[in-house]
């Protein structure tokens, strides 16, 4: 081993050792002041890093951003789900569904800036950026929770599962998002995307 090179192992510590650092300072700074008002100097700063060392791990503010939310979206899935598959309501689907979605809607709207600005660039940013691959797949995995769900339902079919969750998921990033909702409670979104769930699912009770 040459003279000054750290072993694999204790680089391995320190790049994770870093990653975690940033990851910390743009949680904290983005909770703090919304992603509009930091700057990537600033979380490094906090991070106790170059700002060249912060690009390594995320090249835009955009990216910190959903490295921090992918955290937060993926334990709110993990909620949801858990809350869900416990849940058994006589009555139909629609309820566990609802407990599927709260904690997501109340992830997305614990700061509404952060929580839009990361719905936007999942939708409009590059597909191919490492951290929008992992957050696109943590919305499809809610997509496959709220499909599993709809499947126990005698009326709906599978096909019509899968269209039904991508509706639902549509209902659910409009109702978080839209200007018109912003100042509006969390409990006031949910009864809203309660109500738009039920009349998206009540024709296939009807027909039959």
């Amino acid at each position: 081993m040459g003279r000054g090179r750290m072993p694999t192992g204790r680089r391995e510590q320190a790049k994770q050792a870093k990653r975690e650092r940033i990851m910390t300072a743009a949680r904290e700074l983005f909770a703090e002041h919304g992603v509009g008002g930091v700057t990537t100097q600033q979380i490094a700063a906090r991070a106790d890093v170059a700002i060249g060392t912060l690009y390594l791990y995320a090249s835009t503010k955009a990216e910190l951003l959903i490295m921090v939310q992918n955290e937060k979206f993926a334990a709110a899935i993990d909620a949801g789900l858990a809350t869900a598959n416990a849940a058994v309501d006589k009555q139909g689907v629609l309820e566990p569904v609802v407990a599927l979605i709260r904690p997501v809607v109340e992830c997305v709207r614990e700061h509404i800036e952060n929580g839009r600005t990361y719905l936007h660039e999942l939708v409009f940013g590059d597909p191919a950026e490492p951290y929008r691959q992992a957050g696109l797949a943590l919305a499809g995995r809610l997509e496959d929770g709220i499909t599993g769900l709809l499947v126990r339902d005698e009326h709906i079919s599978a096909a019509d599962a899968e269209t039904l969750a991508r509706v639902i998921s549509a209902i659910i990033h409009l109702s978080t998002t839209a200007t018109v909702h912003l100042h509006r409670s969390d409990e006031a979104v949910l009864t809203d995307i309660r109500d738009q769930i039920h009349a998206t699912l009540a024709p296939h009770h009807r027909a039959v």
